[in-house]
C-alpha cells in the first residue's frame, strides 16, 4: 500500500479512529483493513484496549505501524492512539428486514449518531440518499463508534434508485406536516418490510414524499419548531422497533 494521504472522499479507503472504532473495524470487516496505525505510546505506556487491538491484528495478520503524526491528522487530535486503515465497502440490504433510509442528511455527525442508534435498537439496514454526508469520513465513523461496521449499508444516487430495488415494501417517511402521528402508525399491524425515511436536517423531506406511503409525524408541543434529526430518528427506530415485537 503506497504512503498514507490525508482522508479524501475520492480515496478507495478510510480510516476507523480510535480504539473501539478500530476494534470494531477488526471484528466485523477483517478482510477490509489494509494496516492498524498505532501511537508510538503503546511501546512506553501500554493500555489496555490498544494491546487488545494490536493482538487482534497480529492474530489476523495485519500490519501494524506506528504513526504518531498520520494518527493526529486524521483525528484531529493529539490524544489518538489508533487507527485502521479500511476499504470503503457497500451492501446489499436484506429485502425482509426493517430499513432506514437517511434523504440526503449533510451533517456526519448526525449519520454517525443515527447508524448507532439503528443499531443498538436492531435494525441492521440503512441506506442513504445523495448528495449525503460521507458515509466514510472518519468523523462519521468515529460519530458511530465503529457500528458502521456492523450494519449493512448502501448509498443510492437518487430515492428512486432505491425504489427500483425494493418496490414492495411499506414506507413511512417522517415529515413535520404529515398528517398521520406516530403513535396512530404504531397502533396498527406493522411488517418488517418497512422503510423509515428521515430527511435533510435544515430542509427535511421534499413535499412529494407526503404522498408516499404513509407520512409520518411525531407530536411536540409548539415551544420548538421541530427536533433534531438524530433525535427524531432514535425516537422513530425505537418506537418502530418495539411496535414490531
Amino acid at each position: 500500500m503506497p504512503a498514507l494521504s490525508a482522508y479524501k472522499p475520492e480515496l478507495d479507503y478510510s480510516y476507523a479512529p480510535g480504539i473501539f472504532p478500530s476494534m470494531e473495524c477488526l471484528m466485523h470487516r477483517p478482510d477490509r483493513v489494509r494496516r492498524l496505525l498505532v501511537h508510538s505510546e503503546s511501546r512506553t505506556r501500554p493500555r489496555e484496549g490498544l494491546e487488545r487491538l494490536m493482538g487482534m491484528a497480529a492474530d489476523l495478520g495485519i500490519r501494524i505501524e506506528e504513526a504518531d503524526r498520520a494518527l493526529s491528522r486524521i483525528s484531529g487530535k493529539d490524544n489518538c492512539y489508533a487507527a485502521a486503515v479500511f476499504e470503503k465497502f457497500q451492501d446489499t440490504l436484506y429485502p425482509a428486514c426493517p430499513h432506514v433510509m437517511l434523504h440526503c442528511p449533510g451533517d456526519t455527525g448526525n449519520v454517525g449518531t443515527i447508524l448507532r442508534t439503528a443499531l443498538g435498537f436492531g435494525i441492521e439496514d440503512v441506506a442513504l440518499i445523495r448528495p449525503c454526508a460521507d458515509l466514510f469520513d472518519p468523523k462519521t465513523v468515529r460519530a458511530s463508534m465503529g457500528s458502521v461496521f456492523s450494519l449493512r449499508l448502501h448509498v443510492y444516487d437518487s430515492f428512486e434508485e432505491y425504489r427500483r430495488a425494493y418496490t414492495t415494501r411499506a414506507l413511512y417517511p417522517f415529515m413535520l406536516d404529515a398528517s398521520v402521528p406516530l403513535d396512530t402508525v404504531l397502533r396498527r399491524k406493522l411488517s418488517p418490510e418497512s422503510t423509515l425515511i428521515f430527511g435533510n436536517e435544515g430542509s427535511g423531506l421534499p413535499p412529494a414524499f407526503a404522498k408516499m406511503g404513509t407520512p409520518v409525524r411525531i407530536p411536540s408541543n409548539d415551544r420548538v419548531d421541530s427536533l433534531n434529526l438524530a433525535v427524531a430518528a432514535a425516537i422513530g427506530i425505537y418506537e418502530f422497533t418495539r411496535a414490531l415485537k
